[in-house]
């Protein structure tokens, strides 16, 4: 095993954003049918924090988001999925499309405070033998290993872009499926977890989770 491990701490939506997210895949697939589907090992999901941390720490890790949860009024980390948009990922002619999710200032204070918690075990220089590779994933691009790296401060607070990735489209289909009506609707957590990712910022193997009431 690495002496680092690129963990996604995440909030896994309600059933409802599970239906959505799938049949959001499912036209996905359509317009590029070789595209990740959603299932075990590339579950939907909001992820609130990604870095390296020493694989020998993760017990430290899984300690400090059990207190952080401990200290957040889950019933404030309200969020709304208001849009499907996308980002150019790197291959050619293809978007990565995500179901854009605005947070609110109490998800951010999460953060934050999840950030300070964990900070103590964090480690840069993270390569590809901290990710989940196998058969079905052999290879971790160099942008899936930067965006690990650089979370902190490009992804914090109010740079900070909540999304659940729904699967690749060509261009020519995001141009017409992100003017579409889009019917907006909440996004309640059902539980956070830690996952140790794989490429693509896949969120393949679950380490440890924490239901929520």
């Amino acid at each position: 095993m690495s002496d680092l491990t690129a963990i996604d701490i995440l909030i896994n939506p309600d059933e409802a954003t599970l239906d959505r997210a799938r049949q959001v895949n499912e036209v996905m697939r359509r317009s590029v049918p070789d595209g990740f589907a959603l299932d075990a090992t590339h579950q939907p999901h909001i992820t609130t924090l990604q870095r390296f941390v020493r694989t020998a720490d993760l017990d430290r890790v899984y300690a400090a988001v059990t207190d952080t949860i401990a200290d957040t009024d889950i019933s404030t980390l309200t969020l709304r999925a208001v849009a499907i948009k996308h980002a150019d990922w790197g291959v050619p002619g293809q978007g990565l499309a995500v179901l854009y999710v605005q947070p609110s200032a109490a998800v951010l204070d999460y953060q934050a405070r999840l950030l300070a918690a964990v900070n103590p075990y964090v480690e840069s220089g993270g390569d590809a033998d901290a990710f989940v590779r196998d058969e079905a994933d052999p290879d971790i691009s160099p942008t899936t290993i930067a965006w690990v790296e650089n979370y902190d401060p490009h992804q914090i607070g109010d740079s900070y872009t909540a999304h659940v990735t729904v699967g690749f489209a060509t261009f020519d289909d995001l141009a017409r499926i992100e003017v579409e009506p889009f019917d907006e609707f909440d996004v309640r957590p059902a539980s956070i977890s830690v996952y140790h990712l794989g490429n693509n910022g896949t969120a393949r193997i679950e380490l440890k989770a924490w239901p929520l009431t």
